[in-house]
């Protein structure tokens, strides 16, 4: 029963943060001419090669903002705050948000009780630009929260874009925290591309339903992104079926799966949206020291300063392609588990047609897929019987499609 309570804790603490928005300081995102935070005081920081207080000139985030974001109104100027993405932070203030920041000296955790910035406590992390690489135990964490209902936004810029000198640039680093960790590879179907392009781009894929190309209220909508170098992306649906590419390069194929622009991608319970260039989020102020550009109101007649919001209110809205299902289910693509509650052995029934690949994930209380398996159907039913040790609530999701599985021996 102790596990069945952590996981409802942890279910309800990301449930409870649904307003709150992470941005990332903790890799490097004030290095050389970056300054990717919502704030900042003091410029203290060196990054060459890792985070040296008091002896270099960067950007030293403020955890949260300094000027109170509750004094924030509808006229309060991007200037209100220090710091090149202070813009896109108040924007998402005046829409209802809380925005706070993961300095450089605290850490990337899921679960953890002790630490006030766990990822538990927010709906939406931001990590624009990493320059540093994730730890082992930073990628489980990230992975794990996504897949217990947290959304990951994950910005990059063009590849050989190292700016602390450590041998690593943003296009690495995400291909890194998604092909070498503990909790699974590629999953979400992303890969970033290693190259360099700038362009302006019109090739919107036309999904009308799209809140991120069109906004929750429809009315926002993002009809053109410029890069000013930046990488693009190769999809891969057999990693992951819901990865779809948003915007493509000029004059390539907008519902293909390469050289995409934005792409996003359901994850367990959770929602991953990427971008490949930092300059939309660039706005033109924060440190002095730096040599900055308006990117995100100027660039691309305005839509990058849609696109940036729309990504957030997508990332922290309800995954509306999460559906549970009652145990009456009898639709095509649907399933049945019994018995459920269970002491430890079950059978899943899968309702499909034939020649269909049907996609099987158990999750446990920690959000670990347990169980992974791709099942193709010879005829309309499939039975598949699965066997679990330890007592707990699972989550079983085939196809997209979820129900809770109770576990008591």
């Amino acid at each position: 029963m102790k596990k069945l309570l952590i996981f409802l804790l942890g279910y309800v603490g990301i449930s409870n943060a649904q307003t709150k928005i992470l941005f990332d300081a903790t890799k490097a995102e004030t290095a050389g001419n970056a300054d990717w935070i919502i704030d900042a005081d003091q410029h203290n920081l060196d990054w060459n090669p890792g985070a040296i207080l008091n002896s270099g000139n960067e950007s030293n985030a403020q955890t949260i903002p300094t000027s109170l974001q509750n004094s924030i109104a509808n006229t309060t100027a991007e200037t209100f705050w220090e710091g090149a993405l202070s813009n896109w932070g108040i924007d998402l203030v005046k829409k209802g948000y809380q925005v706070q920041t993961l300095a450089y000296n605290q850490q990337i955790t899921f679960g953890n009780t002790s630490n006030t910035k766990d990822l538990s406590n927010y709906k939406v992390f931001v990590v624009c630009e990493p320059n540093i690489l994730f730890t082992s135990s930073e990628k489980t964490a990230i992975l794990h929260f996504i897949q217990n209902g947290g959304g990951l936004f994950m910005i990059s810029d063009h590849d050989i874009s190292d700016r602390n000198g450590d041998g690593q640039d943003s296009p690495h680093i995400w291909n890194d925290l998604m092909q070498t960790n503990s909790v699974q590879t590629n999953p979400f179907g992303i890969t970033f591309d290693y190259v360099n392009i700038s362009q302006t781009t019109t090739n919107v894929f036309n999904l009308v339903a799209d809140t991120i190309l069109n906004g929750l209220s429809g009315t926002n909508n993002v009809s053109e992104i410029m890069y000013s170098n930046g990488t693009t992306f190769t999809l891969s649906t057999t990693q992951n079926p819901t990865v779809k590419g948003l915007i493509f390069k000029s004059g390539t194929n907008n519902t293909g799966t390469t050289n995409c622009m934005v792409a996003k991608a359901n994850y367990g319970l959770g929602k991953v949206a990427a971008l490949g260039d930092s300059s939309p989020c660039d706005d033109g102020t924060g440190d002095p020291n730096d040599v900055l550009y308006n990117g995100y109101t100027q660039d691309a007649n305005g839509n990058h300063q849609k696109l940036l919001v729309n990504v957030v209110e997508w990332l922290a809205a309800a995954n509306s392609q999460i559906t549970f299902l009652n145990d009456d289910a009898k639709n095509s693509g649907t399933f049945i588990v019994y018995p459920n509650p269970s002491k430890g052995s079950f059978v899943l029934n899968i309702i499909s047609n034939p020649s269909t690949n049907n996609m099987i994930k158990i999750f446990n209380s920690q959000g670990e897929i347990i169980f992974n398996s791709t099942i193709t159907a010879s005829v309309n039913t499939i039975s598949k019987e699965i066997d679990i040790d330890v007592n707990g609530i699972y989550i079983i999701c085939v196809n997209n499609l979820f129900k809770k599985l109770v576990i008591i021996k």
